[in-house]
This record gives C-alpha cells, sequence and structure tokens, in this order.
C-alpha cells in the first residue's frame, strides 16, 4: 500500500479501493484497443472507515476490510489521487455490489 494512501482515513462507512489493472493484451500476445477494453470492475479495499451509525446511536461495524477484493458499480465512487501515478476511489460500503472470495 502506498505511503499517501496510508494517510487517507475514510470517514464514516466511506471505503477507498484501488482499482485492478484492464486487461491490455490477450493470452495470444494481441494488444486490445483502448476502446475495446472493458471496464475494471474489481478492486482492492486499502483502507475503510470506522462503520456508520443506526437510528439508536449504535456502531454499526464494516463488512469489508483491508486488503479484501470487491465487485464495484459500473459507475459511482469518487476519484481520489493521491500520488501521480496512483488512482483510487471512495465508495460507500453500501456501493460495494459483493466481496469476492479467493
Amino acid at each position: 500500500m502506498a505511503a499517501a494512501a496510508k494517510r487517507l482515513i475514510p470517514l464514516l462507512d466511506r471505503v477507498l479501493v484501488q482499482k485492478a489493472e484492464a486487461i491490455t493484451k490477450t493470452k495470444g500476445g494481441i494488444v486490445i484497443p483502448e476502446k475495446a477494453q472493458q471496464k475494471v470492475l474489481r478492486g482492492t479495499v486499502v483502507a475503510t472507515g470506522p462503520g456508520s451509525r443506526n437510528e439508536q446511536g449504535n456502531h454499526v461495524p464494516m463488512s469489508v476490510k483491508v486488503g479484501d477484493t470487491v465487485l464495484l458499480p459500473e459507475y459511482g465512487g469518487t476519484k481520489v489521487q493521491l500520488e501521480e501515478d496512483k488512482e483510487f476511489h471512495l465508495y460507500r460500503e453500501s456501493d460495494i455490489l459483493a466481496k469476492i472470495e479467493s
């Protein structure tokens, strides 16, 4: 994890995710044009907030943790540029579609 990402601590039920790299070559070595590449819908959780609170004020713990691989929605999230070459996205926990077990 990048040092800049360690300094960013999401609030409440927000999750900081680093999206997986897009596939640019096939197994046979054919280069896929940028327009033909599929959107990346997987990512790795880099940081999480402490969780939200319910109507009674009780703490609701997060269902994802740092290091989890998650399935992301096609649209949404807030792009965060922490370093020149690293791009992260902030999502609410409820926006994350699924956790992928490895």
